[in-house]
């Protein structure tokens, strides 16, 4: 299942945006309203839990300077990753896109289709807040 959030343009350098993204401390600011808990669980690695969710634990997978950032669910049983894209348009104005890709059987992937695309909408939205 891959799935796209909305480009989103950001007030901030592709370097500023890549050295937040990779600081793992920062995913708490991009969270939905509906965050129940978030925790650092070290440098690169995070949990979150949102209203009827269960809690998903993310680390960092991959970094490539001021135009990617990749994250990872660190358990086996929901096999995904979470992709930032950040493209300089200008020397402080940064487009970010996120991208997520999972593989679930089809009966997942239906549950969870909707309340991903509206997360990772969220949290591209909420990139300015960065």
């Amino acid at each position: 299942m891959n799935l796209e959030s909305p480009k989103v343009t950001v007030d901030k350098s592709s370097e500023y945006l890549f050295t937040a993204l990779t600081d793992v401390k920062n995913f708490e600011k991009l969270m939905p309203d509906t965050i129940s808990k978030f925790e650092v669980l070290g440098e690169d690695a995070f949990i979150f839990g949102l209203k009827g969710m269960p809690e998903i634990k993310l680390k960092m997978k991959e970094q490539t300077p001021n135009s990617k950032v990749v994250l990872g669910a660190a358990s086996d049983k929901l096999p995904f990753t979470l992709t930032g894209n950040i493209i300089s348009l200008e020397e402080n104005k940064s487009e970010v896109q996120l991208l997520f890709e999972g593989q679930f059987n089809p009966m997942m992937a239906m549950m969870i289709k909707g309340p991903i695309s509206k997360f990772i909408e969220t949290l591209s939205q909420n990139m300015h807040k960065l």
